[in-house]
């Protein structure tokens, strides 16, 4: 198994340091995928958006980069990320660019 097979699939946005589960919901489930050719979609609140990342290595561990552009409600929107994998579960940080930023938890949906 490479370390993107550990990656590639849907992820769950279950908590962030910023905003509440609810909140995060709001317009559907938070979520971040990632296909296998190195794009994907992330969504929260009403942020949706395209994703470009790398699979990097972080102390040891897989972990992924990534720049995503999109809109906030019609607003157009971007900004990056990163994160580690344990298992099924990732933990990183979210940044909107000139906005908020937030630690967050996700995991692999099934």
């Amino acid at each position: 198994m490479t370390r993107r097979d550990l990656l590639v699939g849907t992820w769950e946005i279950t908590e962030m340091e910023v905003w509440d589960k609810a909140t995060l919901d709001l317009v559907e489930p938070a979520h971040l995928v990632f296909e296998p050719d190195g794009m994907g979609t992330i969504g929260f609140i009403a942020v949706v958006g395209g994703i470009d990342y790398r699979v990097v290595e972080r102390d040891g561990r897989t972990a992924v980069e990534f720049s995503w552009e999109g809109f906030d409600e019609r607003d157009p929107c971007c900004g990056r990320g990163w994160a580690t994998i344990d298992g099924d579960t990732m933990r990183g940080r979210i940044f909107i660019h000139g906005g908020d930023e937030s630690s967050f938890t996700a995991k692999r949906t099934r």
